[in-house]
């Protein structure tokens, strides 16, 4: 499960890496600022391809299948199951067709130590961005306008995780991230074979305090190591 993660560039950073890493020259931004605590439910800013550009933008993190009755089984589907998509419903249409990246430079996952669960941040060793694969959706309300919502994918968890948790998101290189958001490839048995374990060689993890645990605590004191009084 990726249930918590972060997005902390400065803005600068951000668009630096937007530009440079995937091509997106003026990056229309309407509100960004760092965060250290993202969770379910809330915009994420996601990078989808239109069949000739990247846009990027921010989709609310909970996915709504277009033909859904109610939206509120978004809170169902923060995450997917990557040995699982193609027989999902709520995912088989996406994983062919509306395939996104979800920016992230580090996530959190919750380890049982005795009668308690401690958090841990994960990050790559050099700190850079941490692209998560995942799906988005476009659901039309009521009143006919559009609500774009995204999940992100898991798969097994690489040797550093496997201690922590038994999932991890998906997170995509830089050959499999033009892959996956080329909107002519809709074979899914090809895509498929990208959504592996990243290598636990690239990244580390470590002890952070509890107030991850809160989501409405979102400030840089929930990345800090915990320091045991």
């Amino acid at each position: 499960m990726c249930g918590r993660y972060l997005l902390s560039y400065d803005l600068e950073d951000l668009i630096k890496i937007l530009q440079e890493k995937y091509e997106i020259r003026k990056p229309n931004i309407d509100y960004y600022e760092p965060r250290y605590n993202i969770a379910p439910s809330q915009p994420v800013l996601s990078i989808i391809n239109d069949g000739k550009n990247n846009r990027v933008g921010n989709l609310h993190w909970g996915f709504v299948p277009y033909w859904a009755k109610d939206k509120k089984i978004g809170y169902k589907l923060i995450n997917a199951r990557s040995e699982t998509l193609n027989k999902k419903p709520a995912f088989k249409h996406s994983f062919k067709n509306k395939r996104c990246i979800i920016l992230s430079n580090g996530f959190y996952e919750w380890k049982s130590e005795g009668s308690k669960k401690s958090p841990y941040l994960i990050q790559l060793k050099n700190k850079s961005i941490l692209p998560f694969a995942g799906l988005w959706s476009s659901y039309q309300n009521d009143d006919g306008t559009k609500f774009f919502s995204c999940t992100i994918i898991t798969t097994t968890p690489n040797k550093l995780i496997e201690p922590i948790h038994n999932r991890m998101p998906v997170i995509l290189d830089s050959k499999s991230e033009k892959i996956w958001l080329n909107k002519n490839i809709s074979d899914t048995n090809l895509l498929s074979t990208y959504l592996k374990p990243y290598s636990s060689d690239k990244m580390h993890s470590y002890k952070v305090s509890t107030l991850v645990n809160n989501s409405r605590i979102d400030c840089k004191e929930c990345i800090k190591p915990y320091i045991h009084s």
